[in-house]
């Protein structure tokens, strides 16, 4: 009888104002020290304002606000930016997008029995879902409504 190993997926913890959010490693493409030089934001209570990273202007995503909650903005020497690759339909004219942290992001490394889904009314339209890792609650963010905001930056820039 042969044993069936679980499937270790490497993931990333990352610290909001009132949540953690996960995702996967390949999810990110790099997370940045906030050193101020944001350019300005537009008139969306959900933009923190843009990066200039490799060459490119990356819209910048306060998660809270994107969820409809008070926006948070970087701070410099607590914070990271964290960048994300975009997987939507858009992805050629929008490759990145970035979000706010509240601290340092930190690696985890799950198998699908860590992991258990949970109903929960406390979802934002910036979650996909809710889950428990090992007892404590984290988000799945919704990266496609992200990516739309994104997109929605970019039109405005």
């Amino acid at each position: 009888m042969s044993e069936t190993t679980p499937q270790t997926l490497h993931c990333v913890l990352i610290p909001m104002d009132n949540r953690q959010l996960l995702l996967p490693n390949v999810s990110i493409a790099e997370v940045v020290d906030h050193d101020a030089t944001l350019s300005k934001a537009g008139d969306q209570p959900w933009l923190a304002g843009y990066l200039d990273w490799r060459g490119q202007k990356l819209p910048v995503i306060s998660y809270e606000g994107a969820n409809e909650q008070q926006a948070t903005q970087p701070e410099a020497g607590r914070g990271r930016i964290v960048v994300l690759n975009t997987i939507g339909p858009d992805h050629g004219r929008l490759p990145f997008i970035a979000i706010v942290t509240r601290g340092i992001p930190s690696q985890a490394r799950l198998d699908s029995k860590q992991v258990q889904g949970l109903e929960t009314a406390d979802n934002g339209p910036a979650d996909l879902m809710q889950v428990e890792l090992e007892g404590e609650p984290a988000w799945i963010p919704n990266l496609e409504y992200l990516e739309s905001l994104g997109l929605q930056a970019l039109t405005t820039a």
